[in-house]
């Protein structure tokens, strides 16, 4: 899902522009360590979760565009070209994934119990986004066609992706009562789950040899959290006050935690070296409303800071060869609340 680039922003107008335009940082920025010739894909509106196939050569991403009320899913070059919508244009969808393959698509959508976009939790409470029980997760052709059922369970499955050895995906599901991470085989067979712990797992990604699992989650401790975190989850809701970063095996074995900061950490992704974590928090601003791009080292230690602008940076993930990062920015934007896709060369 997207809660925390909605929490910055919102819904736009999609600007009519499809040539890349380049925003270089400048020369003492220190952004330049590992950012170079960064590349803005979209242009107007909401565009966030932008993720490569295996081959690199396109993009998947979820955006608000083209007269729809909430996200669809579309795919296009890496070049910003040749956008199109593979989603039903039905309900609202989130989280979608290439099979490494490359022949067909991953997405989650609440299409089959209604066909109108869900109605946006109320924030008068506090800061909570909606894990809607409609969701559903659905395979497709990369065109969107054969259209696949993947999850029948009563309640919320999203938060899917799928393993680059293509053997497994990963996602929350609802079914048991508490938002925990299960797997299942590509076509939906065998779902097994995988954690147990009171509180929310998601946002879970493979290494990228298959062998690991990174994730982030809220595990409530007091009576006060705990008592608040129930009475959300009756309602459908999820507070995204906190959040840590995990890493596991694959079979759910071996869990640690690697970050410790009490701050909003999300969108975790393996480098391709498997040595390190990217993500996104809110760790820098006392305030904790800007969020940036942090590396971080499987054991938890080597915490380091990759982006520096006063916006919104969220959803990295580098290509295979670790020589591309695309990640989702507030940057450049026109307009209050605009999200956009940006591509970068990545320097070690």
């Amino acid at each position: 899902m997207n809660p925390f680039a909605s929490r910055v922003l919102s819904i736009g107008a999609i600007a009519a522009v499809t040539a890349l335009v380049f925003h270089l940082p400048a020369a003492e920025s220190p952004e330049r360590k590992h950012l170079r010739n960064i590349g803005q894909l979209t242009f107007g509106g909401e565009n966030a979760e932008a993720y490569f196939s295996l081959d690199a050569g396109r993009l998947i991403f979820q955006s608000t565009r083209d007269g729809y009320g909430c996200d669809q899913i579309y795919t296009m070059k890496i070049d910003g070209t040749d956008i199109r919508m593979v989603s039903t244009g039905k309900g609202r969808t989130t989280c979608s994934f290439y099979y490494p393959q490359g022949d067909r698509i991953l997405y989650s959508s609440t299409h089959l119990s209604n066909p109108a976009c869900p109605p946006k939790p109320s924030f008068k409470g506090g800061y909570v986004w909606s894990i809607y029980d409609s969701y559903d997760i659905f395979s497709a052709r990369t065109d969107g066609s054969d259209v696949r059922q993947l999850t029948f369970s009563p309640g919320y499955d999203a938060e899917a992706t799928v393993s680059p050895l293509g053997d497994l995906i990963v996602f929350t599901s609802m079914r048991d009562g508490d938002p925990e991470l299960y797997l299942m085989k590509p076509d939906g067979s065998e779902q097994k789950r995988l954690t147990s712990s009171e509180g929310y797992e998601g946002g879970a990604f493979f290494s990228w040899d298959g062998k690991k699992i990174v994730y982030r989650a809220y595990h409530p401790k007091t009576p006060a959290e705990i008592r608040r975190y129930r009475e959300l989850l009756r309602q459908g809701l999820i507070e995204g006050t906190r959040l840590e970063l995990f890493v596991m095996d694959v079979d759910g074995s071996s869990v640690r935690q690697i970050t410790r900061n009490g701050a909003i950490n999300f969108a975790p992704s393996f480098h391709p070296s498997g040595r390190q974590v990217i993500f996104s928090s809110n760790l820098g601003d006392p305030k904790g409303r800007n969020f940036e791009l942090y590396l971080i080292n499987i054991d938890g230690t080597g915490l380091e800071r990759v982006t520096y602008e006063e916006t919104f940076d969220g959803f990295p993930m580098f290509s295979r060869d670790g020589k591309k990062l695309v990640f989702a920015s507030n940057r450049n934007a026109k307009t209050r609340g605009e999200t956009n896709v940006f591509i970068a060369d990545w320097k070690d």
